[in-house]
């Protein structure tokens, strides 16, 4: 079936299907039609190593009975399709009573250059203008050049038992560049990337070749730097970072299915009560125009909304979707995503960041006597139960004496979560974003993280100077 005869057969007859689902009895039921148009290019050693382009439909039902969910999904989504999927779900015929048609909702992705409208050829040349900056600022020492292109516009219609019907367009772009540089035998990784919830008018403001440039810059300072040392430092963070540690260490944590199944350092008890830094304030906000985790309504319908998570030091709320808000007696934040129509929502995480501060960067630099400053984070792992965490560094230099002097390879950082908040004592007034996928329970989202510049004291680094 066509996308649009798929969206008249949900509207006309949905409530049918709503009926079905909820004849055996349940708290909730809801019919999720998604449509997808992605398109993802990877170009290496001057050509064009990847091309991918397609299309994917399909409609998905939910029930939560006695807080369970009972999911199933089809990509031929006919009108019988869909009434024995909800029969199956229901465990048994008839109709149940069903609100329909009470709330609408609808949303999109405003953009100045549609990326359905981008030709490959225009795609293309945005790849080769990557590859060719790198391979000038990096000379003789670079050795690969990785540039991917991706975007993407995804449709979706929410109905639902409670009367709320929702629709989104949604259209992203992502391009990334992966430089490697050598030198003495070794290789240096540098990476960066830029996109978000946009149109082709990304490129207007952050060129291919920027992008390129940074990612082989920071492979050429690898290659020029020393073994990071081991100890206990202060570590300052800088607002170029992104905010993988926040959602890493902190993020995961404040969401709530996480704090029901009590997997997360942050349970209930510490409701109101200070868990950072009173310098910390950590928000969540699916409402921030062109980020990679926007969206005007999520993956339940429930439109985007700002939430406040840390405020000042104090622990005042969690993220919920759906099922996890039941649970608590609580309304959804607009939380409820997932990766696509074969799967059920969980709750995740959209935008969050640290808010911004008041103090200078360059002055919380230069006040710290001997540190570590990261200027981009690699990957790690987190403990959500007990907050532990240990990251990579990316890029970090030395700092002594309120200077930065030379790089450093080879660096992790070690600590806890809730513990680093609380030794923050200096937050920058910048705030420097990343993009990323976030998964979780097998299932990957779009998401951003930020913070401005932070200085966390006593936080413990690995390293491999002898």
């Amino acid at each position: 079936m066509k996308p649009e005869e798929v969206r008249e057969l949900i509207l006309s007859k949905g409530g049918y299907v709503l009926s079905t689902l909820l004849s055996q009895g349940g708290q909730y039921a809801e019919i999720f039609f998604e449509r997808v148009r992605s398109t993802r290019l990877r170009f290496e050693e001057g050509k064009v190593d990847e091309v991918s382009h397609g299309y994917d439909l399909g409609v998905g039902l939910r029930l939560i009975k006695d807080f369970k969910v009972y999911y199933g999904y089809t990509n031929e989504p006919t009108f019988e399709n869909l009434l024995e999927l909800a029969k199956t779900l229901a465990k048994g015929g008839g109709q149940g009573p069903v609100r329909w048609g009470l709330i609408k909702r609808v949303g999109f992705t405003p953009v100045k250059v549609d990326p359905d409208e981008v030709g490959l050829s225009q795609k293309l040349e945005l790849l080769k203008r990557a590859e060719q900056r790198a391979r000038e600022v990096g000379g003789g020492l670079l050795r690969q050049v990785q540039a991917v292109l991706a975007d993407r516009t995804r449709r979706i219609l929410v109905v639902n038992s409670l009367g709320e019907i929702a629709e989104d367009e949604q259209k992203r772009v992502v391009f990334f560049v992966e430089a490697v540089a050598a030198k003495d035998g070794e290789l240096f990784r540098g990476f960066e990337s830029a996109g978000g919830l946009t149109g082709y008018e990304l490129f207007e403001e952050t060129p291919p070749e920027l992008i390129a440039e940074k990612a082989t810059k920071r492979a050429l300072t690898l290659t020029r730097a020393r073994p990071a040392p081991a100890g206990t430092f202060t570590v300052v963070m800088a607002a170029e970072a992104g905010g993988t540690m926040i959602h890493e260490a902190v993020g995961h944590g404040l969401e709530a299915d996480l704090v029901q199944k009590g997997v997360s350092v942050y349970d209930k008890s510490k409701l109101g009560k200070k868990v950072a830094s009173e310098l910390v304030t950590v928000v969540d906000d699916a409402t921030l125009p062109g980020k990679n985790g926007s969206f005007s309504v999520d993956d339940e319908g429930v439109p985007a909304q700002r939430k406040v998570l840390i405020e000042n030091g104090v622990l005042v709320g969690y993220m919920y979707d759906r099922l996890s808000a039941m649970k608590d007696g609580v309304e959804s934040t607009g939380n409820g995503r997932r990766q696509s129509y074969r799967h059920a929502p969980l709750v995740r995480m959209t935008n969050t960041f640290i808010a911004p501060g008041r103090d200078d960067p360059e002055a919380i630099i230069a006040d710290t006597k001997r540190g570590i400053l990261v200027v981009k984070m690699g990957g790690g792992e987190v403990n959500t139960t007990t907050g532990d965490f240990v990251f990579e560094v990316a890029e970090g230099y030395l700092v002594e004496n309120g200077k930065v002097t030379y790089p450093i390879k080879g660096a992790t950082l070690i600590g806890n979560g809730p513990k680093a908040l609380e030794q923050v004592d200096a937050v920058g007034r910048d705030l420097g974003w990343s993009i990323g996928t976030c998964g979780k329970d097998g299932q990957g989202v779009p998401v951003s993280d930020a913070q401005p510049t932070v200085r966390i004291r006593g936080l413990t680094v690995g390293g491999t100077e002898v």
